[in-house]
């Protein structure tokens, strides 16, 4: 399991360099995911609930038709930790 200790400002540098499309920040990690209709987004949301489970880690996100906005950041933490990140490119591996 990744931990859960908030990144530190070289880390979050790095993060940036391999989550291109992530707004990261040190509060949270952001990205808006747009696809071809609601069924692809429905989809789409439906594998990252799974992931979300197996990691017991939950974004914040929303949907509106065929967009998807997932928010990730360690509530407890009050912050980014390696499990957002790791969580986060498990993510965009889906979306590819």
């Amino acid at each position: 399991m990744k931990n859960r200790i908030l990144l530190d400002s070289e880390a979050l540098n790095l993060l940036r360099l391999q989550l291109t499309n992530w707004e990261v920040t040190p509060q949270a990690l952001k990205r808006l995911y747009v696809f071809s209709n609601f069924s692809a987004a429905w989809g789409f949301m439906n594998r990252v609930a799974l992931l979300a489970e197996k990691l017991d880690h939950h974004p914040n996100w929303s949907n509106v038709y065929n967009r998807v906005e997932i928010t990730l950041f360690t509530h407890d933490r009050g912050g980014v930790t390696e499990l957002d990140a790791f969580m986060a490119a498990e993510i965009e591996r889906m979306a590819a």
